[in-house]
């Protein structure tokens, strides 16, 4: 299934294809933002992991080695987090002053439970006016840099605010908005609900939308488009351990070849080159290494590696380390039907952990202060 080759627009930057890489903690550093483009061709917009504005305000040290882009990555894309409107006006005006990025997106989808026992990420659009607040101070503070948000349907299926929060974004001077089909109580679990990516788009004819949810594959993407009529797909968990997904998303749209099918000396390749990123970017090889770890099972998927080998390459801690034992591997190994499809977390439906008297009443502020603001980023 092929596209015909569209573009995004998002204040000045020009997406093409329009395929957007999702933030996702402790995955979408600047290493891996790496590798994606790589394999696009630099086509398309690389998102940095969650910045906590509390943390990027008082400048910790953690988020300032976060923020860090290649020289290459344009635009430069940063996703914030935070619930003070003042603590997220007084970061989007950083990021402005010291030129640290080129588009700032929202954080509004989280549903991990440290995120939204504070009233933040996916919890926060219920509360309207709070929201309005936040995308009001965030777009006045960006002056010329575009403001997009990345949201879910709502809390759950008794409150769904998908459609409110996307009245009040286009209202706030909002550049986009990204939607992912689930509810923040089904975590990743189920199935996206891609009918109100279509209804969200219905909504803010205003403003491009884009579709998040269950893209595993770039037919996916583009079947999304066409059965939404959405402006641009996120893609999150498609990714991982596939950075060359983005070279078949800009295959697909642009009428190109067949998606890639690597064989297990070329996946060994990549893996080899992700690690040495990681200890180049972290000034570290050991931590560096260690923290290539997570992603071991993600690149291995579907391959005869076995349980023991696995074990060993998530145990490595060097790049020598790394180098043998991806040595010991049937490296001629063909791509295996059972790498396609779903990978990363399917944690079904949850309880959404919420300040206490959160829902009580969807437009009052209450609980919600600088001191709900986390202080670390990454998610």
């Amino acid at each position: 299934m092929t596209a015909t080759a569209t573009q995004l627009q998002i204040g000045p930057h020009t997406v093409t294809p329009p395929v957007v890489l999702a933030p996702m903690a402790g995955i979408t550093n600047a290493p891996f933002r790496t590798l994606c483009r790589e394999f696009s061709g630099g086509k398309g917009l690389f998102v940095s992991e969650m910045i906590t504005t509390r943390a990027l305000v008082e400048r910790d040290a953690k988020t300032m080695r976060l923020i860090h882009f290649d020289g290459t990555e344009k635009p430069r894309s940063i996703q914030l987090y935070g619930v003070d409107p003042v603590t997220v006006g007084k970061a989007v005006r950083m990021i402005v002053d010291e030129d640290l990025a080129d588009h700032i997106d929202l954080n509004f989808g989280c549903p991990v439970p440290k995120v939204t026992r504070k009233g933040g990420g996916s919890a926060l659009p219920y509360k309207r006016n709070l929201l309005r607040s936040i995308l009001r101070e965030a777009v006045t503070g960006a002056g010329p840099l575009p403001v997009t948000m990345k949201m879910r349907k709502g809390i759950d299926d008794d409150h769904i605010t998908y459609l409110d929060a996307g009245r009040i974004a286009v209202e706030e001077g909002v550049t986009a908005i990204a939607l992912h089909g689930r509810t923040a109580a089904q975590h990743y679990g189920g199935t996206a609900d891609w009918d109100a990516i279509a209804r969200l788009k219905e909504a803010v004819p205003e403003i491009p939308v884009l579709g998040n949810g269950d893209i595993w594959s770039a037919d996916d993407a583009v079947r999304m488009m066409r059965e939404t009529g959405c402006d641009g797909v996120v893609v999150g968990r498609g990714c991982l351990g596939r950075p060359w997904l983005f070279g078949d998303l800009v295959a697909a749209f642009e009428g190109g070849g067949a998606p890639a099918r690597p064989t297990l000396k070329e996946v060994a390749a990549v893996m080899r080159r992700h690690a040495e990123l990681l200890a180049r970017w972290l000034e570290d090889e050991e931590r560096g290494v260690i923290d290539f770890r997570k992603h071991v099972a993600w690149y291995t998927k579907g391959f005869s590696v076995g349980s023991e080998m696995r074990k060993r390459l998530a145990i490595t801690s060097s790049l020598d380390e790394l180098d043998a034992l991806l040595g010991e591997l049937d490296l001629d190994q063909e791509w295996p039907a059972g790498a396609d499809g779903p990978r990363g977390r399917t944690s079904g439906r949850n309880r959404v952990v919420l300040p206490d008297g959160w829902l009580d009443d969807p437009y009052d502020r209450a609980g919600v202060s600088a001191d709900a603001e986390l202080d670390t980023s990454g998610g």
